[in-house]
């Protein structure tokens, strides 16, 4: 019992440092902080620090390491030291050092809503629609640095698209904005095919437990009856004996 709370606490943690990263970098593509500076550096550090021991002691408890490897992907990509790599492309003076660095923390992105994704897979339902908003995100973050256009922009025309709305307002240019595009499309009609299915799903358990319980309640009445009958049965008998 203690062991199953401590790993709730442990999962609950997990979670609420992966939502205020995924808040950050999404207000960092929205241009409304600088993740570099401080005290946003300072936070994005302190949870990459945590995210990284978690990662690396559990890859060091494993029996088998590289199973871990492979099903602990985002994991791994949501502790890919972006603020370190701020500082060594500005020193090593790559080109278009900022729209690298935007590229990377698209992985962090992944990655941190992939590790929040376990917090929601016992509700079917609610796994899949933070999915869909997860991806919403990390498309319009892709479409924002390839389009070169406002983190708004892009989430609205990332919104239209998964919706199959499609207004044609915003429309992608470069491959990697098509890309997101088709990503989104896919999207869209997995939801409403996931959506459809649950309502569905839902009613059918509700015809299915009234018919049960209609049944339980046949099965009580007859139970009852043929109680009754069988102590009208024993009067009989007592008043009528057979002849011997």
């Amino acid at each position: 019992m203690q062991h199953k709370l401590t790993y709730i606490i442990y999962q609950v943690i997990i979670a609420i440092l992966a939502i205020i990263s995924i808040i950050m970098l999404l207000a960092y593509y929205a241009k409304e902080i600088n993740i570099d500076a401080y005290p946003y550096n300072l936070i994005d550090n302190g949870i990459w620090l945590i995210f990284a021991i978690d990662y690396f002691t559990r890859l060091y408890l494993a029996d088998d390491k590289k199973k871990f490897f492979k099903h602990h992907i985002f994991d791994l990509l949501s502790i890919i030291p972006a603020s370190s790599l701020f500082f060594f492309f500005r020193i090593a003076q790559i080109g278009e050092t900022f729209r690298l660095l935007k590229l990377f923390r698209i992985l962090r992105l992944v990655g941190f809503t992939g590790r929040l994704a376990n917090f929601f897979k016992r509700n079917e339902l609610v796994y899949y629609l933070y999915i869909s908003i997860a991806v919403i995100m990390v498309t319009a973050a892709m479409f924002c640095i390839s389009e070169k256009v406002s983190y708004q922009t892009a989430l609205w025309w990332a919104i239209t698209t998964a919706t199959t709305i499609g207004y044609g307002d915003v429309i992608p240019k470069t491959a990697i904005g098509r890309g997101a595009a088709i990503i989104l499309m896919l999207l869209g009609i997995g939801f409403i095919g996931m959506l459809t299915g649950t309502i569905t799903e839902f009613f059918a358990k509700e015809d299915e437990a009234k018919v049960s319980q209609q049944l339980r309640e046949l099965k009580a009445q007859n139970d009852k009856l043929e109680s009754e009958l069988n102590e009208i049965k024993a009067l009989l008998k007592d008043k009528h004996p057979l002849d011997k």
